[in-house]
């Protein structure tokens, strides 16, 4: 007997732990590997901020039970509060959805809004559970632009044009996975301008918000000036308070209640049948957004160093050029050579060189060829795989 998969799953990709697979075989060659890949800055030298983990800690003990399937009150409460920091009006704790990660949050709003056949704008380059959250649930491919020569913003224009009948929501991801970009008020507004001309709701992941690289840039969360237009934003502590494996995240839903009530009950839906998630971890959320933050100072300026080092490296390879990420830990570097494809230029650099990014075209189709570097390893790190591409790229195309 074969087990036959559904068809939605053909289109399903997730190059990021894709790519992984190839690096796994070539290690138990005996290879070492450099693994600038995967968006977890805990398997580099950062450490969860002790505060976090006695919150959890102390409450371990009555955290065995099912939780309340929208979140416990006290970590539903404390992102309320965090939203009106962020100037999202109009936020009580029942507007709050406590998810398993910021994927979890993904996956149930496009589930909850999107039939067969119909379609989510989504930015290319961007993070691709977005595209296989579309494939799963049967759903077409719609992507819009990020203009590299304008900093990677959204191409505006190309974006009007890619809305149609069937365009179910907007997605924004700002700070942005995979470029670093980070997105103006005014390209904001106009995002805004055109959902609410197409009465559309904008999906707004902001993952990396507190992770702002140069003190002249600021961050805008797009719910504090949608206006009438309805948001749904989806934030983390994954990243900005280093706890990627813990998998705790949240989704806010603000605007206009006669707009969002239902699709908001219809998240909420999902969110019952799945009963809740992870009990325990849900205690570190008010202990994050209001507790000390002075780890967030210095990731940053951690983050800022390794940024600059690998401008400046990359930049210096001929045949490679990259724009200067403004927020998270990611680069996108251009590759100016000509290669048959960026992922078959990243395999061989792994193969080769034992340095391990993830392909461009992993996150979307792309006018040109790309991989996506993360900064957050070590100096060290980050010199020895900068040293092992420049002469990979000098024995191939010198």
């Amino acid at each position: 007997m074969k087990i036959v998969p559904s068809k939605k799953t053909e289109n399903i990709r997730y190059a990021i732990r894709d790519i992984v697979v190839e690096a796994r075989k070539l290690k138990k060659t005996g290879k070492e590997i450099i693994y600038l890949n995967i968006g977890d800055p805990m398997v580099y030298d950062f450490e969860t901020p002790r505060h976090m983990i006695d919150a959890v800690e102390k409450n371990w003990s009555r955290s065995s039970s099912y939780a309340d399937s929208m979140g416990i009150s006290e970590a539903r409460e404390a992102v309320a509060r965090e939203a009106a920091r962020l100037g999202i009006k109009g936020v009580a704790d029942e507007n709050v959805l406590i998810t398993a990660g910021g994927s979890e949050g993904i996956m149930m709003s496009v589930s909850a809004i999107m039939n067969r056949g119909e379609n989510i704008l989504t930015p290319t380059p961007g993070y691709p559970l977005y595209n296989s959250a579309v494939a799963q649930f049967e759903g077409v491919m719609n992507s819009y632009k990020l203009d590299e020569e304008n900093e990677w913003q959204p191409d505006i224009e190309d974006m009007r044009k890619k809305i149609n009948k069937k365009t179910k929501a907007i997605v924004v991801i700002n700070p942005n996975n995979p470029t670093g970009s980070l997105y103006t008020k005014s390209t904001l507004k106009k995002i805004i301008d055109i959902a609410g001309e197409h009465d559309i709701p904008i999906f707004s992941d902001e993952t990396y918000d507190k992770m702002i690289l140069d003190d002249e840039f600021s961050f805008t969360a797009l719910g504090s000036i949608a206006g009438d237009v309805p948001v749904v934003t989806f934030n983390t502590l994954s990243k900005n308070y280093l706890v990627p494996g813990w998998r705790i995240g949240w989704m806010i839903f603000s605007g206009p209640e006669e707009a969002k009530a239902e699709y908001e009950e219809a998240v909420k839906k999902i969110a019952r049948a799945r009963l809740s998630i992870n009990h325990p971890q849900q205690y570190a959320v008010k202990a994050a957004l209001e507790g000390p933050q002075g780890h967030i100072r210095e990731t940053v300026k951690t983050l800022r160093k390794r940024r600059d080092i690998t401008c400046k490296r990359i930049n210096e390879i001929d045949g490679l050029s990259v724009r200067k990420p403004r927020a998270a830990f990611y680069a996108f570097p251009r590759i100016d050579v000509s290669v048959r494809s960026d992922e078959e230029f990243v395999k061989k650099l792994l193969e080769e060189e034992g340095v391990l990014f993830v392909y461009g075209s992993g996150f979307g189709p792309l006018d040109g060829n790309y991989f996506r570097v993360v900064f957050a390893a070590s100096e060290e790190a980050l010199n020895s795989a900068y040293d092992r591409l420049g002469r990979f790229m000098k024995r191939n195309w010198g």
